[in-house]
C-alpha cells in the first residue's frame, strides 16, 4: 500500500511538472506575440518615411517588427481583419473616408500624426495653367497617377464629371515611383507633365511646382495624415499602442527622410539618422512604454 501511494504521488507529481512547462510554454508564446508588431502601409514616399521611423522606434525598444507593404484598398482591409496591428497611412478628412466608413466598426483611430498635408493635381511652375478649369489639350491629354487602388486615383479618373474639359482625358497609372520618375524625366526636357501629387513629399523641394487650382474641390481641402490600429492591440500590446497613439511630427520632419531616401539612403538608415537627430521627439511617442 504504502508503495502503490509512493508511486500515486509521483505521477501526480510528474503531471504537475508537465503541466508547468506546457503553461511556462503557453506563456512565452504570449509573450512572444505580444511582441510582435506587424505595420502595414502603401509604398507611396510619405508613407516609407513614416512607417520605418516608427518601425525603428519600436525595434530599439525591443519589438519584433514586420513592415508589409501592401495596396491601399488590401492595407484597410488587413487592419479590419486584425492580420495586421496598425498603420501611419490614413489620408483624412477625405481621401480615406471611404474607408474609414466601411471598416470604422473593426478598426481603432488614433488620431493624426501630421498636419498640412494636400492632394491635387500638380505640374512643373513653367507651364502657363494655373486651374484644373484652365486645362484643354496639355500633355497630350493625359494625367500621370499613381497605383490604381489609391483614392487619388479614383478621383482623377472621374474629374471630368465635374470638370467637363477633362471630357476624354487620360490618366495613366503606375506607383509613386515612376510618376516622380516620369515628372524628373519631363522636367529635364521642359516638357509639359501633369502628376497626381500630394504634400508633404520631397518633389518640392526638387523641383519647381505648383498645384493647380481645384474651383469645385474634388480634392478636399487640407488634410492630415492619421493613424489606425486593429481592435485589441490596446489589450494586446498596451506598448506598441502608446508609440502609435503618442506618433506625431512635421512636415519638416518627414521630408528630411524623405529626401535622405531620395538621395540613395535605404530607408531603415534614413529613419534610423532621424531618430538620432531627434531623441527629444521620439522620447515623447515612447514615454508610455514600460523599459
Amino acid at each position: 500500500m504504502k508503495f502503490g501511494h509512493l508511486v500515486k504521488i509521483g505521477l501526480a507529481f510528474a503531471l504537475l511538472l508537465v503541466l508547468t512547462a506546457c503553461g511556462s510554454d503557453d506563456e512565452g508564446t504570449k509573450d512572444k506575440e505580444k511582441n510582435e508588431v506587424n505595420l502595414a502601409y502603401v509604398e507611396w514616399d510619405t508613407e516609407i518615411a513614416s512607417t520605418n521611423v516608427v518601425g525603428q522606434v519600436l525595434k530599439d525598444l525591443g519589438y519584433d517588427v514586420t513592415l508589409t507593404p501592401l495596396d491601399n484598398g488590401v492595407m484597410w482591409e488587413a487592419l479590419a481583419s486584425g492580420e495586421v496591428d496598425g498603420m501611419v497611412s490614413a489620408w483624412l478628412p477625405e481621401t480615406h473616408a471611404p474607408q474609414v466608413k466601411k471598416y470604422k466598426d473593426k478598426i481603432v483611430d488614433l488620431g493624426e500624426n501630421l498636419t498640412g498635408a494636400k492632394i491635387g493635381l500638380v505640374v512643373p511652375s513653367y507651364m502657363d495653367v494655373n486651374s484644373i478649369e484652365d486645362l484643354t489639350d496639355e500633355a497630350g491629354k493625359t494625367i500621370t497617377g499613381i497605383d490604381p487602388g489609391a483614392n487619388m486615383t479614383a478621383t482623377t479618373e472621374n474629374a471630368y464629371k465635374k470638370y467637363s474639359n477633362l471630357e476624354g482625358w487620360n490618366v495613366v497609372t503606375s506607383s509613386a515611383g515612376a510618376m516622380t520618375a516620369a515628372l524628373k524625366q519631363a522636367i529635364e526636357k521642359k516638357e509639359e507633365i501633369i502628376v497626381t501629387g500630394w504634400s508633404p513629399h520631397w518633389k518640392f523641394n526638387a523641383f519647381d511646382l505648383k498645384y493647380l487650382d481645384d474651383p469645385k474641390g474634388i480634392y478636399g481641402a487640407e488634410e492630415y495624415i492619421g493613424t489606425f490600429a486593429r481592435k485589441g492591440l490596446k489589450e494586446d500590446n498596451p506598448g506598441a499602442y502608446s508609440v502609435l497613439k503618442n506618433f506625431h511630427w512635421t512636415s519638416e520632419d518627414i521630408e528630411s527622410v524623405m529626401f535622405d531616401i531620395m538621395e540613395g539612403a535605404d530607408p531603415k538608415e534614413a529613419a534610423k539618422k532621424w531618430i538620432k537627430d531627434n531623441e527629444d521627439k521620439v522620447s515623447e511617442w515612447t514615454k508610455d512604454v514600460k523599459k
